[in-house]
């Protein structure tokens, strides 16, 4: 065994319950990114307050919808070399600290866009780069479950870190609500923070940025640096053009010696994309279809990250004693299955059923997806591989807002929509079935 194998399997052994927990606080810290600034709070005070009186006839919504799609190029781009670079320099773990802390900066610049349409560029800029780095930083992140996991547990520490992102994410958005922005008049929340110029939403991306910034550092003190692997020197001092010759002669060699690694990158690819847009057109389908409250969406959101939680973690256990990949194909056959019920039914409780039950297995598909990678990853390029596994879920991210909004459009109704997350689901199963699972690792005495 070579000694940069040995230094990565020491690392994994000696990992403690303390430096677990520690890894997934990050996740749990970096829910401020997902839940508060991409998806319920700062992305909606930019399109309906900052731009909603926008001149021209571009909205603020087709601007936001441009910004996360440069920004979503720049990750593909950027991904890959990025994490072979960490991997060569032995260096994974400064640079998850550095990018965690860039993008707490850049979310507290947020705090500065005020509710006029003058700040929108300010919004979209800091929002576009944030979710650059916020990604990035996620390269190494991941690519630390190997340091902080063994093969006997590598699926339970994954659904942990999961599920601390879905707690971290419900109550940081339960502080909020009721902190900041619940109720109505000029003061909102119990703080009874002024709505005016949008202080108590900058507030609380400040609060996102806090929160953040505190939860990500037991990981940068708990966790010990990566050694530095031998397997490649020249890739640490690679130049950006260079670094995708050392990328593309890595393919090439990955397609000769392991194809089930490159056939798993695409595959996961596509139900990864069909996992996001569960969650992506959830609320709109909840308000649009099905009768749900727009004021018991956030309930509903809370209750599907509690449910989605649950799923990891208790999926993580089956992924340490069946495989990864069997979790993953239960789990998308069940979506798909509660998916076409979804369809079919109507009314609040039914939505409220079978949605549930559908977030039920989004927690265990996306955490035994993380483990998988990490099992056959060779010892050492585990950022670089997880960095191609940013830039594959980029590349087919525009597959369930299309079919979404195809199904939709062809049987003129938004419920229709749901058969287009189906079929991306259904495609991912299909091609995870032409995926080797990986051999169960001898355990370690």
């Amino acid at each position: 065994m070579s000694a940069d194998v040995r230094g990565q399997a020491g690392i994994g052994e000696a990992a403690t319950r303390r430096q677990v927990f520690a890894w997934g606080m990050w996740d749990w810290g970096s829910a401020a990114f997902n839940a508060v600034i991409v998806t319920f709070v700062f992305s909606v005070y930019l399109t309906d307050a900052v731009g909603d009186d926008l001149p021209g006839s571009i909205s603020a919504s087709a601007w936001l919808g441009w910004s996360l799609g440069i920004a979503g190029f720049l990750i593909a781009v950027l991904a890959p070399i990025t994490g072979q670079r960490y991997d060569a320099t032995g260096r994974r773990k400064r640079a998850l600290g550095i990018l965690t802390f860039a993008t707490v900066a850049c979310m507290a610049g947020m705090v500065f866009v005020e509710d006029s349409y003058e700040y929108l560029w300010l919004g979209l800029v800091l929002l576009a780069a944030g979710s650059v780095i916020f990604e990035l930083a996620n390269v190494p992140y991941n690519a630390m479950l190997r340091q902080v996991s063994v093969p006997e547990n590598i699926g339970r520490v994954s659904g942990f870190g999961w599920a601390m992102g879905y707690f971290g994410g419900i109550v940081l958005l339960l502080v909020c609500y009721f902190g900041f922005i619940s109720g109505d008049g000029d003061e909102r929340g119990l703080l009874g923070i002024s709505t005016d110029g949008g202080l108590n939403i900058r507030m609380v991306v400040l609060l996102a940025a806090v929160w953040f910034a505190v939860f990500a550092i037991p990981v940068l003190i708990a966790v010990p640096e990566l050694p530095r692997t031998q397997a490649d020197p020249g890739a640490a001092k690679a130049g950006f053009v260079e670094s995708y010759r050392v990328l593309w002669r890595d393919l090439r060699e990955l397609w000769t010696t392991d194809r089930r690694t490159v056939w798993f990158l695409l595959a996961s690819a596509l139900f990864r994309d069909g996992l996001a847009g569960v969650f992506t057109f959830g609320a709109v389908l909840a308000v649009n279809v099905y009768g749900i409250a727009a004021a018991d969406v956030l309930l509903f959101g809370v209750a599907a990250n509690v449910i989605s939680a649950i799923g990891a973690l208790v999926a993580g256990r089956y992924d340490d004693r069946i495989g990864p990949k069997t979790v993953i194909a239960v789990s998308l056959a069940s979506m798909i299955v509660v998916g076409i019920v979804l369809v079919a039914v109507s009314g609040p409780v039914m939505f409220w059923i079978f949605g549930l039950a559908l977030c039920l297995f989004v927690g265990p598909a996306q955490s035994s997806s993380r483990t998988f990678l990490a099992r056959i990853t060779p010892p050492g390029r585990e950022g670089q591989l997880f960095g191609l596994y940013a830039t594959t879920g980029r590349a087919v991210s525009f597959l369930s807002p299309t079919l979404f909004g195809l199904f939709a459009w062809l049987f003129a109704a938004d419920r229709a929509g749901i058969l287009g997350l189906v079929l991306v689901l259904v495609l991912g199963l299909v091609a995870l079935q032409f995926v080797r699972a990986p051999e169960p690792e001898p355990t370690r005495a």
